[in-house]
C-alpha cells in the first residue's frame, strides 16, 4: 500500500476541483504514532493532508449515514461492504457516494506492536512488507504479517466489492484461511467453561461505548442502552448489564457485520468483542450461505422470508 497517498490526493483533488463531490472523507496523520484519524477535505487545497498507510483501521463508512450532500470516501474491502449495507438499509443513496477503492493488505495492530518494544514509541514507518518502530533507545524492524490486526489476518475480501475508481490494481485475495477456528473452540466448550470464558472476556469492560461509537452499523437515533423510558439495561458496572450490552449489540449486527475490526481497535481495554459478532457471522454463513455486504441485489437473511428457511417456527 506504499505509494497510495499521492494517488489518493490526486483523485481527491480532481473530484473536488471539478465539483463531482462536495467533500472527500479519508485519513490524515494523527497526533500519536499508529493513530491516523478521519479527515474531511472540502477544498482542493485540503487534500494535501490526506494519507494512507497501515494505520487506517477506522471504518470510514461510519461517517456516511444520513448525508445530504454528495461525498467521496476512501474505502478498503471491509469499508465497501459496510457501504453496501448502508445502501441496502437506506442510510445513503448509491448516487450520493463516490467510492475510491483501496486494495488492502491489512492494518497493523498497535497494541501488539506496543507490547513488542520497550519504551515510548516515537515514530512508526513502513515499507510494503516491514514495519519500523523507533523509540528513544532503539529501532525495531518487524515483519508486517506478524503484526496485523486479527481481522485483517483472516480477511478474504481485501478488495472493495463496489467502487467508482480504484487507487491501484486489486491485490491477491487470501485463500485457505481457517476463519473460525477460535469460534469452533468456544463452541466445543462445556457450559461452565463457556460461562467462565465470557465472564473473563467481558469483565474488563468499563462501559465507555467506544465499540458502539466506532461501529458503522450502530446508527440508531437512540441506542437501547441510552433509552430511559423504558430503561432496558442498567447504566452501571453490574455484570449482567455489561453482558446484556455486548450480547444485544452483537445480535443487532447479526447478518450485517463485515468484521472490519473497528470495535476491537477502539476498545481502550482491549476486549475482543469480535468473538460475539464472528459467532453470528459463522452462523449466517453455515445456515444461509450469507456473507454481508457483497451484493446490492440481495437482502440479508434476517430481512427476508424463504420457504426453505431452516427453522420451522416462522412457517
Amino acid at each position: 500500500m506504499v505509494g497510495y497517498t499521492e494517488k489518493i490526493r490526486a483523485i481527491a483533488g480532481r473530484l473536488l476541483k471539478d465539483c463531482t463531490v462536495e467533500m472527500v472523507i479519508g485519513f490524515r496523520k494523527g497526533s500519536m504514532p499508529m493513530m491516523n484519524e478521519p479527515c474531511f477535505a472540502k477544498t482542493p487545497d485540503a487534500v494535501d493532508t490526506l494519507v494512507w498507510d497501515s494505520n487506517c483501521g477506522i471504518n470510514l463508512a461510519n461517517y456516511l449515514t444520513n448525508r445530504k450532500e454528495k461525498v467521496a470516501v476512501i474505502a478498503k474491502g471491509c469499508d465497501s461492504r459496510n457501504i453496501v449495507t448502508h445502501i441496502i438499509e437506506n442510510k445513503i443513496k448509491r448516487e450520493q457516494v463516490y467510492i475510491v477503492g483501496i486494495p488492502c493488505t491489512g492494518m497493523i495492530d498497535k497494541r501488539r506492536i506496543t507490547g513488542m518494544v520497550a519504551g515510548e514509541i516515537l515514530e512508526v514507518s513502513e515499507t510494503e512488507n516491514t514495519i519500523k518502530v523507533k523509540t528513544a533507545d532503539a529501532e525495531t524492524l518487524l515483519d508486517k504479517k506478524d503484526v496485523l490486526q486479527q481481522n485483517c489476518a483472516l480477511c478474504i475480501h481485501r478488495n472493495p466489492v463496489i467502487h467508482d475508481e480504484m487507487v491501484a490494481d486489486p491485490v491477491k485475495e487470501q485463500t485457505d484461511i481457517d476463519r473460525y477456528a477460535d469460534i469452533r473452540k468456544i463452541e466445543a466448550m462445556g457450559t461452565e467453561e463457556k460461562w467462565q470464558f465470557f465472564e473473563d472476556l467481558l469483565s474488563p469492560c468499563i462501559r465507555c461505548y467506544a465499540c458502539r461509537n466506532a461501529c458503522p452499523l450502530c446508527y440508531c437515533p437512540t441506542c437501547f442502552v441510552d433509552e430511559a423510558k423504558p430503561q432496558w439495561v442498567g447504566k452501571g458496572q453490574d455484570p449482567v448489564d455489561v453482558r446484556t450490552f455486548h450480547f444485544l449489540r452483537a445480535y443487532h449486527c447479526a447478518g450485517r457485520c463485515t468484521d472490519c475490526g473497528a470495535c476491537e481497535r477502539a476498545c481502550p481495554v482491549g476486549i475482543n468483542m469480535r468473538l460475539l459478532t464472528r459467532k453470528l457471522e459463522k452462523d449466517c454463513l453455515d445456515q444461509f450461505g450469507w456473507e454481508s455486504g457483497l451484493s446490492l441485489d440481495q437482502r440479508p437473511p434476517l430481512d427476508v422470508y424463504k420457504t426453505n428457511d431452516p427453522e420451522d417456527f416462522i412457517k
